[in-house]
């Protein structure tokens, strides 16, 4: 009998080897790379996927690395060092192939394995709260993704998928379809979710991953059409994908807000691990916290205005127009993101390097939901879910990003001066160290996936 920790890396290699032929079909040499990614994979990742869905957000972590250094790297530096060639557009099929041939099926596989060989602290995995809560998160998400669906009339375009083009018939398949994503966002990720802000990223990651798989993929192969996985075939979808980056906030959202009752009733009501400051003591701390934190943050981020002219434009949304009047709108927009930052992101943070990451990706959600959601419907005009409006908030997306980094680390620098203050109290020292993130989460891969692609397919397609 082969031993467990043999077996593992054996049948990642031929996973891998498999998954070679898909993602390098017009080469000999596509298993032997296929094995050898998954034998990498299994040799850094053992020990660290320990369930499904950290399998799953590691793979795609470590995929896009991958493709970053090898298919992306070899060309831009090896094979056309000094031609202007756009090495990003021309390999987007194999950013896709990477993501879905080895990613997916490299950590699931992992991630299932280790669930099975590990023993765990945790009672049995009930599959009905997730399946029931996620089920209701996705019928949400479904219906934000379907305001823009309705809008463009892509309702027609689903019910195609039955032969059909009733968009009664498409907005019902639609809620089905959107119920049964949300469903196994439950059942893969239920044991890994922690507070608001990384449930949040969890959700931001899985529609991404699920636009690749969806729009780009299985839609086509069901309408028995050619899959095209170009740069030029995901820019006339990204409409589907701002929806779905949607679809999973929301999703994150319910999830992390039922986690949290569900908490409040089965922990925090419990005497010997009630919290010393009551729910709205630490609400209201939060938005003190975040709320000074975002006033550096605002500032950096009125630099990119200023350059790019935007403070009119934000000041027609208080029925202003001029640029001062812009800018006191802005700050007090900066004041509520990161008060809802400070709520979402408390805790979630061990050192300035993680603090800064989270408000990069924070930055990136803010970028979606503001100038190419929000705005829209505040200025009261339609939904821009476009490349071009895409490319016209670019910029933006510069503020957004200077906007979160320099917020969180602000919130951070709060929150560890009051952690500092609360372990001189060895009854609550205990329980500040429970709330830490523990090292060796997917979190780093969630950094990596979210930020990496997300930035990545806003660019590419904008330009």
């Amino acid at each position: 009998m082969i031993h467990k920790s043999i077996a593992r890396p054996i049948s990642l290699l031929a996973l891998g080897a498999i998954a070679g032929l898909f993602v390098y079909p017009h080469t000999a040499f596509g298993p032997f790379l296929g094995a050898l990614y998954g034998l990498v994979f299994a040799f850094f990742f053992a020990e660290r996927a320990s369930s499904p869905g950290t399998g799953i957000m590691w793979g795609l972590g470590y995929t896009f690395v991958l493709w970053i250094g090898v298919p992306l790297g070899m060309s831009r530096f090896v094979l056309h060092p000094a031609q202007g060639v756009n090495v990003v557009d021309v390999h987007f099929r194999e950013l896709v192939a990477y993501t879905l041939f080895l990613g997916v099926p490299l950590g699931l596989a992992l991630g299932v394995w280790g669930s099975f060989c590990r023993p765990r602290p945790w009672p049995s995995f009930s599959f009905s709260r997730p399946l029931l809560v996620g089920g209701a998160a996705g019928v949400l998400g479904g219906w934000a993704f379907g305001k823009w669906m309705q809008q463009v009339n892509h309702f027609s375009l689903i019910a195609g998928l039955v032969h059909s083009n009733s968009p009664e018939i498409g907005k019902l398949l639609h809620f089905g379809v959107a119920v049964v994503i949300g469903a196994v966002f439950g059942v893969l990720f239920d044991r890994d979710l922690r507070d608001y802000g990384s449930t949040i990223a969890w959700g931001v990651a899985y529609g991404m991953l699920w636009w690749l798989l969806g729009p780009l993929t299985i839609m086509p192969l069901w309408l028995h059409e050619p899959v095209d996985w170009s740069a030029r075939k995901a820019g006339g979808l990204f409409g589907p994908l701002i929806g779905h980056i949607i679809y999973g906030l929301i999703v994150g959202i319910v999830y992390a807000t039922l986690n949290r009752i569900w908490l409040h009733f089965a922990t925090e009501a419990d005497p010997i691990n009630r919290e010393p400051e009551g729910p709205a003591t630490r609400f209201l701390i939060s938005m003190r916290w975040g709320a000074t934190a975002s006033v550096g943050g605002g500032l950096l981020f009125s630099l990119v205005m200023l350059a790019t002219g935007a403070f009119p434009r934000v000041a027609r949304v208080a029925g202003g127009s001029l640029p001062l009047e812009g800018f006191v709108v802005h700050m007090l927009i900066s004041a509520f993101v990161g008060i809802s930052y400070g709520m979402l992101f408390r805790h979630e943070a061990r050192n300035y390097g993680g603090a800064f990451l989270w408000g990069l990706l924070y930055g990136f959600i803010w970028w979606i939901l503001g100038p190419l959601t929000l705005m829209p419907v505040l200025l009261g005009t339609a939904l821009t879910w476009t490349p071009a409006a895409a490319g016209k908030a670019l910029p933006s997306l510069i503020g957004h990003l200077l906007y979160g980094s320099a917020t969180a680390c602000a919130f951070f620098a709060f929150e560890r001066r009051c952690s500092r203050w609360i372990m001189l109290d060895p009854r609550l020292a205990a329980r500040e160290l429970r709330r830490l993130r523990p090292a060796g989460t997917p979190t780093p891969a969630l950094w990596v996936f979210v930020l990496g692609m997300g930035v990545l397919l806003s660019t590419l397609i904008a330009m």
